[in-house]
């Protein structure tokens, strides 16, 4: 790890599932990154790539301003970039590789959505069909019973989230039971 290999102390490890791509609002590991910069528990956050940050120019932005009035520098690995200099002021030329990163992040979404679009469009226009092959879906009960386990930690009170980590299940699987209760 890039942090210990430096002698920084690891204050927090901030991770999330949701998308890149996904609000800043929706966007909690960094909500605590920033947290922590405000609240002066770190002097620096380590990131892989900036794509990790966010996919939306605004929300890295964002982020980055709100860091820098903190007095906290960022840094991302894959690029060996410091975003403050030694003198705590902002790296011009950090500035504007965030800032092409950024975009960069942002248009490789749009691209491959574009191309997964395409693809469908494609396969529809040869007559391909698509999706789950009809009378494979499991009855609402037998499906209830199949995953038991979440409907457990659902019933418990756990979250969506919460109850996908606990039981190795994906979320959208845990929403589907989730919604196959309501029901």
């Amino acid at each position: 790890m890039y942090a210990t290999s430096k002698g920084y102390e690891i204050v927090e490890i901030c991770q999330e599932t949701v998308s890149g791509n996904a609000n800043g609002d929706e966007r909690h590991g960094l909500r605590r990154a920033e947290a922590l910069a405000i609240e002066g528990r770190v002097k620096k956050v380590l990131v892989h790539e900036i794509s990790r940050l966010a996919r939306r120019n605004s929300v890295a932005h964002h982020f980055v301003e709100t860091l820098e009035e903190c007095g906290v520098s960022l840094y991302w690995q894959l690029r060996e970039s410091k975003r403050s200099c030694r003198t705590g002021s902002a790296n011009p030329a950090a500035g504007i590789m965030l800032a092409l990163l950024a975009e960069m992040a942002r248009s490789e979404v749009e691209l491959l959505r574009e191309r997964i679009n395409s693809g469908l469009r494609e396969a529809r226009r040869k007559g391909v069909k698509l999706g789950r092959p009809k009378g494979t879906t499991l009855d609402r009960k037998v499906f209830l019973q199949k995953h038991k386990d979440v409907l457990r930690q659902l019933k418990a009170g756990q979250s969506v989230r919460n109850a996908a980590k606990i039981t190795g299940k994906g979320v959208s699987t845990v929403q589907r039971v989730k919604l196959a209760l309501a029901v």
